[in-house]
């Protein structure tokens, strides 16, 4: 399904994209970032949040990281401070880029068993459909946010991945 390759591509595309929408968000005043926009987690700052702690929730299931307090609902509360979030967000990106040098194709064959709060028991999916679910979270809820930025006027980055820089 997906090989080690992709998962570094993505790990540097992930940090890529949430560096450029905490560069435009960061931009916006708090309360402007606080707005309730619409967006299913109501504002940029609360979208971000929640996927913040979901990319914990998921790295704790992937990696030894312990996961984060609170479930989905509590997600777009996870950082009130923008500050603190943008400095937890460049942390969990060096966890993720870390985690991607360390899969192999042995463990994206693998499965994962965890306790999904969403289906309320334990849940075994492929390792590899659960990493292409990961990432594909991410880009989804960013979109969202992309999206609210624009709206809010702020200047954000080209998304495509066949425009991301090369390593440095």
């Amino acid at each position: 399904m997906i090989t080690a390759d992709y998962v570094r591509t993505m790990a540097r595309y992930n940090a890529w994209q949430n560096g450029a929408i905490y560069d435009a968000a960061g931009g916006l005043s708090d309360k402007m970032r606080q707005l309730d926009r619409g967006a299913f987690f109501g504002s940029i700052h609360a979208t971000l949040s929640h996927i913040l702690w979901a990319d914990t929730i998921w790295m704790s299931r992937f990696s030894d990281i312990d996961p984060p307090p609170g479930g989905i609902e509590t997600s777009p509360n996870y950082f009130s401070d923008w500050d603190r979030m943008a400095t937890a967000r460049l942390d969990m990106d060096a966890v993720i880029r870390d985690w991607s040098q360390r899969v192999d194709a042995n463990w994206l064959a693998g499965e994962l068993t965890w306790y999904s709060t969403v289906s309320g028991g334990m849940t075994t999916r492929s390792a590899a459909l659960l990493v292409t679910h990961f990432f594909n979270h991410q880009t989804h809820h960013r979109g969202q946010v992309h999206a609210m930025l624009t709206a809010a006027g702020a200047k954000t980055e080209a998304t495509d991945l066949g425009f991301m820089p090369d390593e440095a």
